[in-house]
């Protein structure tokens, strides 16, 4: 069952008489949930988290939250319909607004421009016309408050109550908000501010949708702060006539700033042209992992073969050799949340864009990096001894702007700061060449293989406190299969193979469902679009029987064999909300490719509530790892051909034959409309997504280690900074320079 929120007047996955049917996200203030009222009305509920609720201060500002919240209507706002702010533990239903945050649109495909900007300011001012009017400053507008629907945005979150999230600036004297879209008002005078402030933060979140940079950000709260105070805002990039604007808004002095009609008559100047659609929302249902990097790794994987995607390398040991595709719309990674839910796609989303459209970007968007950074190199060598985790596939995952979690031949789990590379805690006991699973709320999941002289020992999976690395929890999972994030939690298979099995993120079962379908017993799970799914083959010869697609409740784990898909059915992603499975080339007798230079033959294309099946072509038989990348099937050859085809109807875009061998999967920059990928000796590529055209290329790196030759190189973006892992080495280079020397 779902994770019932205690005495919040819930009984049986229910909160004040709505049914939860999905876990959206977590703040520091809360949990959010989707709920259905009894006439199957859509609500966002936000339940406080009980340590609040036992604060009676928390509580005093959250019915002030929920009173001015309820005072508040307008086309561009999400409404309160119900609360309860006196429950065990408050909660509040606001109407769900299906869409994506603007700091995530802006993060995975760059600044706004032309209609989509316009459109935004214009909205930003008649929600805040509506917040006013009710007598409510916001005190908090930020790009994460800002939910960007397909017909406007829409402002959440109004009141004074707000999660301290890992910028929020929370300090005696009740400093409350979000430092960088601050006013300076709201350092020196808190309890002072009018809707001014608002106009404040509404300029900061313009420049930030214009260049994808703050107008203040000084790497700390209190940095920042000083700068909001003191400084004058960086308006770099931004086009006239905003950024004249913006200035305007960002005046240090409240009453210089402009009212909202004065405001709204200047944000209509704004140009409409030359501006592509704004995203598609339909398959909004995943977020990241960074911007086109893998920080919440939940590669689609099924039965038998090699590793696709991450190297082909077999477990070994007798057991069942395992493929893993890696298919960044996979995983969903939550971001924190406030009183309505935004789904977010990841950087890896299959929505259509630059890349599926065929459109190229200029690359001359600013570029974007960690605070502070400069470029770095890290050994990840240590001594540790012990029975290895030996998977061949060396790899990072990210923790937002500011650490990446990396793990590899010879090394144990290391996190190290994004910007200088520096080494801020180790964990494990033994060495590892297998990646870690992701980040979500402030936990690492990892796995550990505890040391033993016995022939067989299954492997933990592991939960890790982001900041200490000390281990919170672990739970015996199988030795070979994959445990991977979804939206409720996090999926595995039990050590035996008998069953499926979800937890939450402090390591509480969720549900387990029996490992069996109409095609056989042979399973793995599989995570589509956020969603948990399970892929299960004959027990006896995966290669010779069908595959039985099987669809998990995310709340209950039970499960709904779906389809039926043809013998070595893989699954690479989501794609216009279908399920995306590529018909791998069989020779007679055989399942797969022994090697990483799969061909295959078709596409399959699933709805997820039907099953329903439509068949597609691919020109030719295309070769290699698969990457399904904002609508775009890369195939990635060992001799360093690369192959783009869009998965909407199989159409090849290009083919490049880059000649820099054994690349890594790539990741996408929408912002620059740019690919990368890295090769085993630390060699850096960078191609057009629209074209193939080579960009850029790198030499290798001075000595990646002996374990160059045996692991698969990996990249990932932080912010707009490159991070890759070549053998034992990981190393950071900006996106737009060409040199790998750092270190």
């Amino acid at each position: 069952m779902s994770p019932n929120p205690g005495d919040a007047g819930s009984t049986d996955g229910s909160v004040g008489g709505y049914t939860l049917i999905d876990r959206l996200g977590s703040g520091g203030m809360g949990v959010v949930h989707l709920g259905l009222s009894a006439s199957g009305r859509q609500v966002a509920i936000k339940v406080v988290h009980a340590q609040y609720a036992l604060d009676e201060e928390f509580r005093a500002r959250f019915r002030q939250e929920v009173a001015a919240a309820r005072r508040v209507s307008g086309a561009f706002t999400a409404p309160v319909v119900d609360a309860d702010p006196d429950a065990g533990l408050p909660w509040m239903a606001t109407l769900y607004v299906p869409g994506r945050t603007l700091s995530d649109i802006v993060a995975e495909e760059g600044p706004l421009t032309g209609r989509a900007l316009r459109m935004l300011a214009l909205g930003l001012v008649e929600a805040l016309r509506d917040i006013h009017r009710a007598g409510v400053v916001h005190r908090d507008l930020k790009p994460s408050n800002v939910l960007m629907a397909e017909d406007g945005p829409r402002v959440i979150d109004f009141g004074i109550s707000r999660a301290a999230d890992s910028e929020d600036l929370t300090v005696t004297g009740r400093l409350i908000g979000t430092p960088p879209f601050m006013s300076p008002e709201q350092f020196s005078s808190p309890k002072e501010v009018t809707g001014a402030s608002d106009v404040f933060s509404l300029g900061s979140v313009l420049v930030y949708a214009a260049t994808g940079n703050r107008p203040f950000d000084g790497g700390s709260p209190y940095l920042t702060g000083y700068q909001v105070m003191h400084e004058s805002p960086r308006l770099d990039g931004v086009p006239e006539p905003l950024r004249s604007i913006a200035g305007r808004c960002l005046d240090k002095d409240p009453a210089a700033r402009p009212q909202l009609a004065e405001l709204q008559d200047m944000l209509r100047t704004l140009p409409t042209g030359g501006v592509p659609p704004l995203p598609d929302l339909e398959s909004a249902r995943t977020v990241p992992d960074l911007a086109g990097s893998p920080s919440a790794p939940g590669s689609p994987h099924r039965p038998g073969g090699t590793t696709v995607g991450t190297g082909g390398r077999s477990a070994g040991d007798g057991r069942r050799a395992r493929r893993t595709l890696v298919a960044l719309g996979a995983a969903l990674a939550v971001t924190a949340v406030g009183l309505t839910a935004a789904h977010i796609v990841s950087g890896g989303g299959t929505n259509g864009g630059p890349a599926a459209a065929g459109g190229s970007a200029s690359g001359a968007a600013p570029v974007s990096l960690p605070a502070g950074w400069k470029p770095w190199r890290a050994s990840l060598l240590t001594g540790k001894k012990g029975d290895p985790l030996d998977y061949g596939e060396s790899g990072c995952a990210a923790g937002g702007s500011t650490a990446v979690y990396c793990a590899g031949t010879g090394f144990t789990v290391t996190k190290l700061d994004a910007a200088s590379g520096r080494v801020l805690w180790r964990h494990g006991t033994s060495p590892e060449t297998s990646r870690p699973i992701g980040v979500r709320d402030s936990r690492v999941y990892t796995y550990r293989k505890p040391d033993s002289t016995r022939t067989y020992i299954a492997r933990r999976l592991v939960a890790l406190d982001e900041r200490t690395g000390s281990e919170l929890w672990a739970r015996p999972v199988s030795e070979d299969e994959p445990a991977l994030l979804f939206s409720g939690g996090i999926m595995a298979m039990d050590e035996n193979k008998t069953a499926f099995v979800a937890y939450d993120g402090t390591g509480r079962q969720l549900w387990t469902a029996p490992a069996r379908s109409s095609a056989g017993n042979a399973c793995e799970p599989v995570v589509l679009g956020g969603a948990p799914y399970g892929l299960c083959t004959p027990t006896d010869d995966p290669g010779k029987g069908k595959v039985s697609l099987l669809r998990f409740d995310p709340a209950d784990g039970t499960p709904k064999e779906i389809a039926t898909l043809p013998t070595g059915a893989e699954p690479v992603g989501t794609a216009d909300g279908q399920l995306l499975f590529l018909m791998p080339k069989l020779a007679p007798n055989q399942f797969g490719s022994s090697g990483e230079d799969q061909p295959y033959t078709g596409l399959r294309r699933v709805d997820p509530r039907t099953g329903g099946a439509r068949r597609g072509s691919l020109p030719g038989t295309p070769r290699g790892t698969v990457t399904l990348l904002r609508g775009v099937v890369y195939f990635v050859r060992p001799d360093g051909t690369v192959t783009a085809v869009r998965a909407a109807d199989g159409k090849q875009l290009w083919q490049r034959a880059s000649e820099i061998e054994n690349l890594s999967t790539p990741v996408l920059s929408a912002k620059s409309g740019t690919l990368y990928f890295a090769n085993r000796y630390g060699r850096l590529l960078a191609l057009d997504s629209a074209t193939g055209a080579v960009r850029r290329r790198t030499a290798a790196i001075g000595d990646p280690g002996e374990s160059a030759e045996q692991t698969t190189p990996y990249v990932l973006r932080v912010k707009d900074a490159i991070v890759a892992v070549a053998g034992d080495t990981a190393f950071s280079v900006r996106p737009d320079r060409t040199d790998t020397t750092a270190g």
